[in-house]
């Protein structure tokens, strides 16, 4: 019986060791000679905290119907779109309150570092790992203590201002400056922007200039001595690959004061003090926030989250505001209704609303709420998306034009301009989707266009975050129905 066991164990291995040789012969040889293909480590895509997954398919974009109450004109197309990851409801004062103490304590551990704070050097990073040294960043790792002595006090104190009638501590909202950097790996790819001449036209019938001067825009950004921020678009000569990494500096704190100049002749103190500060509201979406501060706020999400991740941060997608097709898409649910419910009225069979909007003359809580709701109060759409007609209008990343829809590729369509600071305002016109807690019924619509200045705050404008999925190669495409 010992001597069968043994032979069992035996050819087990012997097996075994045939079958990894037979591996590594065969990533050698092709298996005889044919090419076989190069297989790596497999990735799978774990779901993304409070986003949902919207399938890439078919969307026949705008309005089929013009409107004839309105007036207004909404381009037509027949489009497609790729998959993505969606926030499920709108960015609320809670998460965005997160960005708001990251970026507040980012600055006092810099100042904690500083000489005139103290110099607790610690609480920086200048060296990687081999001993190398690198631009300095901050070491989260490092705790702070319960106590502070009196130079860390002084640093903590800097970043608050005092209220001269209460003589209340409050956030010195000014200081609060994110700095981030975006790489344009669109054009850099371009071939008119090839660092080797040679690459620039494939037209072998003309003669490449190697001394043609390429002129490129660059964003870059930087505070003054006032504590100003000047974020400025420069145009240069193409150096090198460095050339597309863009510099933006954005003041993140939301404008509070949005309640009040919105509506004129109108009592909104009371949000103007609490609607953010109060914890009341944080589950309600975050508003007074510009188009610069909702990519801004992308951004350090996405490092935010690249920083919890290990070698599989290569694969990830970052995060950014949705194109104006992806929103259009995804709010339409599954059937690519006209609003994100399957039928065309605003009530159920019993006579509730399906979103916050403003179904009558000055009439604001016929639906339930007075401004903004709470998030996620309404039933989703079939794609598992709250909110998106009504409560809050939401910004995306295309830049607006009449001509809208008919103007971009029927391939994930995109039309994307940075606005530089001496551009014509119009340039500066950004698309936002899906009607807020103010407006009436035509202007929830899914289809319906509106636009807002990049960087006007707005009481009924919010945004959520979307994702590229990271592989669609093994994903079915569910479509439309036509």
């Amino acid at each position: 019986m010992k001597r069968i066991t043994l032979n069992l164990i035996a050819l087990a291995m012997l097996i075994s060791l045939n079958g990894c040789m037979g591996a590594q012969n065969a990533s050698l040889s092709g298996l005889g000679g044919e090419v076989v293909g190069v297989s790596g480590k497999n990735f799978s895509e774990p779901v993304p905290y409070g986003m949902v997954k919207v399938e890439r398919g078919f969307l026949r974009m705008g309005l089929e119907k013009q409107d004839s109450l309105w007036g207004k004109k909404i381009p037509c197309k027949e489009v497609s779109v790729d998959g993505f990851w969606m926030d499920e409801t709108e960015v609320t004062n809670s998460k965005y309150k997160q960005f708001v103490e990251y970026v507040k304590d980012s600055i006092f551990r810099t100042r904690l570092a500083d000489p005139n704070y103290g110099g607790d050097e610690s609480y920086m990073i200048t060296e990687d790992k081999y001993g190398n040294p690198i631009t300095p960043r901050i070491n989260w790792n490092k705790r702070i203590p319960k106590k502070l002595n009196e130079d860390e006090q002084r640093a903590w104190e800097s970043l608050y201002v005092t209220n001269p009638v209460t003589g209340e501590k409050l956030i010195d909202w000014r200081q609060l400056n994110y700095k981030y950097e975006i790489y344009d790996y669109a054009s850099a790819a371009l071939r008119r922007n090839r660092i080797r001449p040679q690459e620039r036209n494939l037209n072998t019938d003309k003669t490449v200039d190697p001394n043609e001067v390429i002129m490129i825009s660059k964003d870059t950004a930087y505070v003054d001595d006032e504590g100003i921020i000047h974020n400025e678009t420069i145009d240069r000569p193409l150096s090198g690959p460095w050339d597309f990494l863009n510099t933006y500096i954005v003041n993140v704190y939301p404008d509070t004061t949005c309640w009040v100049n919105d509506f004129q002749n109108s009592d909104n103190e009371t949000y103007l003090r609490s609607y953010f500060s109060n914890p009341a509201y944080n589950d309600y979406p975050v508003v007074g926030v510009t188009w610069e501060q909702a990519n801004a706020f992308c951004a350090w999400r996405t490092n935010y989250l690249l920083k919890g991740l290990g070698e599989e941060a290569k694969y990830i997608q970052r995060y950014r505001l949705p194109t104006e097709a992806e929103w259009e898409y995804a709010a339409r649910g599954k059937s690519g209704n006209e609003f994100p419910w399957e039928n065309e009225s605003v009530k159920n069979g019993q006579g509730c609303y399906y979103a916050n909007f403003k179904p009558d003359r000055g009439n604001y809580t016929e639906d339930g709420n007075l401004i903004t709701s709470k998030v996620g109060i309404f039933s989703p759409n079939s794609n598992g998306l709250y909110d998106m007609a009504g409560n809050v209008a939401e910004w995306t990343s295309t830049i607006y034009t009449e001509a809208g829809v008919n103007a971009m590729n029927d391939l994930n369509p995109q039309l994307k301009y940075n606005a530089a600071k001496e551009d014509p305002y119009y340039l500066k016109r950004k698309c936002v989707r899906g009607g807020s807690w103010k407006d009436p019924e035509s202007y929830i619509r899914s289809a319906w266009r509106s636009w807002e200045y990049q960087n006007q705050p707005r009481s009924y404008i919010g945004f959520r975050c979307v994702r590229s999925l990271a592989t669609t190669s093994s994903q079915r495409s569910k479509g439309r129905k036509k």
